[in-house]
């Protein structure tokens, strides 16, 4: 296990994968390390490659707006993908380059602490939920799994091509919040 300096020089020599030999940059996370929800995506895009961050290309521009029409301020989320370097052509990455990049994404949660993971599209919720499991089936409803509470829902790039998602990604982000709400509410008291 690794802390957060050690994480980042680690995942930034990393060569486990090919995809390290295509990669401008490495893309961690960005968010608030102790915050109680961590938002789960599944690699970086262009945007994301170029800056280091996850979550800033169109994508994340209509997460930030959903999570701020939600009212769940900065301090209140963190945000990962499965694999921390970019697939070519904004691929899904395969399961050999998740595998390799897991134990990453593992160690952060460890760090982070989050009560409430959210899976964003069908990638994400592979590797946290289940091989099996169906974003269709399962989106919108809570599983619980060693401590934390883990919801899926789509990945916002599937609401830029497809616009009838975003009312059911509205409910679900209602239910994040709900929880979250719910969380923060028994810390305080």
């Amino acid at each position: 296990m690794y802390n957060w300096e050690e994480l980042i020089n680690v995942c930034s020599n990393c060569e486990k994968c090919r995809l390290s030999k295509t990669r401008t940059n490495i893309v961690i996370g960005r968010g608030n390390i102790n915050a109680p929800l961590m938002l789960v995506g599944e690699g970086p895009g262009e945007q994301e490659d170029l800056q280091g961050l996850p979550f800033v290309g169109p994508a994340g521009k209509l997460l930030d707006l959903l999570l701020r029409a939600m009212r769940i301020k900065e301090d209140m989320y963190y945000i990962a993908n499965i694999v921390k370097c970019r697939p070519p052509g904004n691929r899904v990455p395969t399961d050999e380059e998740a595998e390799m990049c897991l134990p990453y994404l593992r160690n952060q949660l460890v760090l982070v602490k989050p009560r409430i993971i959210v899976c964003l599209g069908a990638t994400a919720m592979k590797y946290i939920i289940g091989r099996d499991a169906k974003i269709t089936k399962i989106r919108g409803q809570w599983i619980e799994r060693k401590g934390y509470w883990i919801i899926a829902t789509f990945h916002p790039a599937a609401l830029l091509r497809d616009e009838s998602k975003k009312v059911l990604m509205w409910e679900d982000f209602k239910k994040v919040k709900q929880r979250l709400d719910s969380i923060c509410q028994n810390q305080s008291s």
